[in-house]
């Protein structure tokens, strides 16, 4: 059977080589039908203690290796990356479109 991974925020990071992580997910209401959101708390191991409070990251489920611990941290997920680069890729175009805008006027201000 392949192993469970999610996705989730690190909420503590206090404990040695562990982490708590909170994970959300959206259902239906069954009867109102609307979307809410519900969060469950999973204690994954850190081996490294490199995972901070606020951080996105992945976990994988494992074998047992505490009472509460059955998840390991597989990495941080970038959450920060995929807007930057759509914003650097979008600036251009301004400028261009401004560049363009501006050129008109001065043609017709020498004419």
């Amino acid at each position: 059977m392949p192993k469970r991974v999610l996705t989730g925020t690190v909420v503590s990071d206090k404990t040695d080589k562990t982490v708590v992580v909170r994970v959300e997910r959206r259902v239906k209401h069954p009867l109102y039908g609307k979307i809410i959101k519900r969060s469950k708390k999973y204690h994954a191991h850190d081996e490294g203690n490199e995972y901070r409070e606020g951080e996105t990251v992945r976990i994988e489920e494992t074998r047992p290796l505490s009472k509460l611990k059955t998840w390991t941290v597989l990495g941080r997920v970038d959450t920060h990356a995929t807007p930057d680069s759509t914003a650097e890729a979008k600036k251009p175009a301004k400028a261009k479109k401004s560049a363009d805008a501006e050129a008109p006027e001065a043609e017709t201000a020498e004419a």
